[in-house]
């Protein structure tokens, strides 16, 4: 059965220098030299046991005095006794620190990224392995060196990548100091040197490399450097830093609430590559991912890139060209390749707003290791299985009354604090409605919230004029309406009528077999039109309603007589149901001046 020693505080140990171990802040006295090689060897094991003999033979490899296996025990007694939980089992010893600084370099050389890589190098502290000798101790000490090389190469390439060429530079002359046979860093070095503007300088690299290759091994540079000489020679446009796009349109300054779809989104583009925000039309989704897109600038060093598709003619090409790509392939298939070798590794954002059902967004995704990309869209995209969706609603009421305080100020709205709660409560929390609103009070400073719920609103059909704000209130749910076919725009404008309603009302009103309603009325679901609001019941936000009233007013004198309504279902809309079923809202509801703030009440 294993034996352990048992302490109360977790324990780390360093072997990427001196041998060390600490208990909290407190350091133990780990003994002799060859009592701390004991030690480091076990570590190294990071869990797997070894027996008496194998320690001895890591220890002394073959040169071990008569007495080995006793100094072996007597090794891992006084560590025991120090405080180093080294266990008994399977007839061997085996230690599993909670903290190991070579185990946590490896962890961070996976992650590749430069901060990972710079974690990692601060991890050393000089020789790995200090004052350890041994055949065994030096084949560990020329592993981890060779890890500790590439670590710094890897990180003077990402900082090439980055644009810190200078910094890169004095790197690499470092490590060439170090490892003057070594072709990496030269390589790298010409890299960032011409980078800089100093093309003969990354030549000369070159020239003094394939002197001191020559006098020392009677070499040639290899292929790498030979190809880096090759295209500064002919000034490869590939050998031009990366762009480092900076397209997001400027944060809204008014922009308030959604703290915790902020965070929830924020928090998804950590854990996945692909997400989407959906909603009604207005609702704010671009602005939505905008705000998200300013607060993790930091995350995304390599850029941010914004794509509108309702206004791309070629997404593809405006995405490679915003990286910097100038030379592109002719076909679709290779213009996709090219944006996923081009993005892989790098930190970028990539929006795509108002993307469409008839967008083909998969090309424009990225590889493993590529951009986070959000896209916004009116309808979820079931196509695309690698993303995952958020619906955006309204805003709840206190960010409702804060919008409309940022618009009118905080003195006119604490004035009448209950009429402002009231008129920002009718809109349902859309930003359009508010924005809209808040534009119309405050070209009317004269206007108390009392007369603005009564005069803020629809005009009724047939009125002389429509104001500005119900155009710009309007204007996405016309564009929302342009995506219906004539069936769905006949239902969206008919059932206004009812406050709520049921998919059995909505198949008697719109003469349709219930199967075919609710696909019907599922379709207006997807399209943020209609809200599910229980089993089989559905129901329309105010403001989204009133606009389909104003449609159905338009219409009612053309369709009334006509097959589109016959006479039965126009009685079905204007004459109160029987008892138990959905009250109708009728047109004469909305009050005399047919105003949206009326209908609202």
């Amino acid at each position: 059965m294993p034996v352990a020693l048992c302490v109360t505080d977790a324990m780390r140990f360093e072997v990427l220098g001196p041998i060390r171990a600490w208990r909290g802040d407190a350091e133990i006295e780990l003994g002799p030299p060859q009592q701390r090689a004991a030690l480091a060897v076990l570590l190294l094991q990071e869990g797997t046991p070894l027996s008496p003999s194998q320690l001895v033979s890591a220890l002394w490899g073959g040169a071990e005095p008569r007495a080995a296996v006793g100094m072996v025990r007597s090794y891992v007694s006084r560590l025991r006794h120090a405080g180093v939980p080294i266990e008994s089992t399977g007839g061997g010893y085996a230690i599993r620190p909670a903290s190991l600084d070579v185990t946590e370099f490896q962890r961070l050389l996976s992650s590749a990224g430069p901060d990972s890589l710079r974690a990692a190098l601060l991890l050393w502290h000089g020789t790995p392995l200090t004052g350890v000798n041994g055949d065994y101790a030096e084949a560990a000490r020329v592993r981890l060196s060779e890890l500790h090389v590439t670590a710094r190469e890897d990180l003077a390439a990402a900082d090439i990548e980055a644009g810190r060429h200078v910094e890169a530079v004095t790197a690499l002359a470092g490590l060439i100091a170090e490892q003057p046979l070594r072709e990496r860093p030269r390589e790298l070095q010409m890299l960032a040197l011409y980078r800089s503007g100093r093309q003969a300088e990354a030549l000369d690299v070159y020239a003094r490399t394939q002197r001191l290759l020559e006098s020392e091994l009677g070499l040639y540079p290899g292929p790498e450097l030979q190809e880096m000489q090759r295209r500064i020679l002919a000034a490869d446009p590939s050998l031009a830093p990366l762009s480092r796009p900076s397209q997001l349109p400027p944060d809204l300054p008014e922009f308030v609430g959604r703290v915790s779809e902020t965070s929830a989104l924020s928090d998804a583009l950590t854990r996945a590559s692909v997400i989407g925000i959906e909603g009604l039309a207005a609702i704010g989704k671009t602005a939505l991912a905008v705000h998200i897109g300013h607060i993790l600038t930091p995350s995304f060093p390599d850029g941010r890139l914004f794509l509108d598709m309702a206004e791309s003619a070629d997404p593809l090409s405006e995405l490679l060209r915003g990286i910097g790509v100038t030379d592109l392939p002719p076909s679709v298939s290779e213009r996709a390749a090219l944006w996923r070798t081009r993005t892989t590794g790098r930190h970028l954002l990539v929006i795509l707003d108002n993307a469409r059902p008839a967008d083909d967004l998969r090309p424009l995704l990225p590889g493993a290791g590529g951009p986070a990309v959000m896209i916004t869209a009116r309808r979820r995209r079931y196509d695309l299985a690698q993303a995952h969706w958020t619906k955006l609603g309204g805003l709840d009421l206190p960010d409702s009354v804060a919008l409309l305080t940022q618009l009118l100020g905080p003195e006119r709205v604490s004035r009448e604090l209950p009429e402002a709660r009231t008129l920002a409560s009718r809109t349902a929390g859309l930003p359009q409605v508010i924005q809209a609103i808040g534009a119309r009070l405050a070209a009317r400073p004269a206007w108390t919230m009392a007369e603005a719920l009564k005069r803020v609103g629809r005009p009724a059909p047939g009125s002389p004029a429509t104001p500005p704000e119900c155009q710009a209130i309007e204007k996405p749910y016309e564009s929302a309406l342009a995506e219906l076919t004539p069936l769905q725009a006949r239902a969206f404008a008919l059932l206004s009528a009812f406050p709520t309603f049921s998919t059995t009302t909505a198949s008697e009103v719109l003469e349709l077999g219930w199967a075919d309603t609710t696909i019907l009325l599922e379709s207006l679901a997807d399209a943020h039109l209609l809200d599910p609001s229980g089993p089989e019941r559905y129901s329309y936000q105010e403001p989204v309603r009133m606009f389909a009233r104003g449609r159905l007013a338009e219409s009612m004198q053309q369709v009334r007589n006509s097959p589109m309504m016959p006479e039965a279902v126009q009685e079905r809309i204007q004459t109160p149901l029987k008892e138990g079923a959905e009250e109708p809202y009728t047109l004469s509801s909305a009050g005399p001046s047919g105003g949206m703030a009326d209908a609202l009440a």
